[in-house]
């Protein structure tokens, strides 16, 4: 359903390096960069950009919840996050309230967004 997503940001340089680290932890890298933007996806799709906010004012925060194919991907993003200065929003587990299988992380980024890494496949062995 949803195509792409924008996320306005304060700094896009330093946003865009925190974002080159944090989504190779989900197999995602920069595909696009030019003046106020910046594109990252993989397979030549690019469905997360950031753009750079006019004044670095950002006047809403948003929740983005991106797919992750292992519950140890949901810890490697956690992880990175944390490492590159993020906040946590919720430690790597179940969130039965979604889902039996629902494995997330959530972190807020360098702008406060509200980024969630999560997984529905069972228990890794």
């Amino acid at each position: 359903m949803i195509d792409h997503l924008m996320l306005m940001v304060k700094d896009k340089k330093t946003s865009q390096s925190f974002y080159e680290k944090l989504l190779t932890a989900l197999g995602h890298s920069l595909i696009h960069e030019g003046g106020p933007y910046a594109g990252f996806g993989r397979a030549g799709h690019v469905p997360f950009w950031l753009k750079q906010a006019e004044g670095g004012n950002i006047s809403t925060r948003v929740h983005v919840a991106l797919s992750a194919a292992s519950r140890s991907q949901v810890r490697k993003f956690y992880e990175t996050a944390l490492s590159l200065g993020a906040k946590s929003n919720g430690e790597p587990g179940l969130r039965p309230e979604h889902g039996d299988s629902y494995y997330a992380a959530f972190i807020y980024d360098l702008d406060g967004h509200n980024i969630e890494a999560v997984c529905y496949a069972k228990e890794e062995t």
